[in-house]
């Protein structure tokens, strides 16, 4: 993996491509959710599946489990794709409370080694 850069604009990165180690597609990053108490991005929306934007399912990773490759310009999640298909996800137009505390264990646990 090559070296990312220290600072990247949100839109620079939406869109990007998401691969496992192996890899394999896991799909693209279609937003960034940032906690705006502390400014820092606490989730990359992930969205997998579907064609042209139906039946994807979107995804909710902590932001320090994905790894930028600015040389590739896509990003790394550390998770075996039949695992994804069993990720806690949610659909275009019933997002989750970013803010519960259940969904932050879930969503950490689910991601975070």
């Amino acid at each position: 993996m090559t070296q990312s850069p220290h600072f990247l604009s949100a839109s620079t990165l939406t869109g990007d491509k998401v691969k496992n180690r192996k890899g394999e597609s896991l799909g693209d990053l279609k937003d960034i959710m940032i906690d705006t108490t502390t400014g820092h991005i606490a989730y990359g929306v992930l969205s997998f599946g579907g064609v042209m934007g139906l039946g994807e399912k979107l995804f909710a990773v902590p932001w320090e489990a994905l790894q930028v490759d600015g040389g590739k310009k896509e990003l790394i999640l550390d998770v075996e794709k039949e695992r994804l298909k069993d990720a806690p996800g949610f659909d275009k137009d019933h997002w989750p409370n970013f803010a519960d505390t259940a969904f932050i264990d879930q969503v950490r646990h689910y991601y975070i080694h």
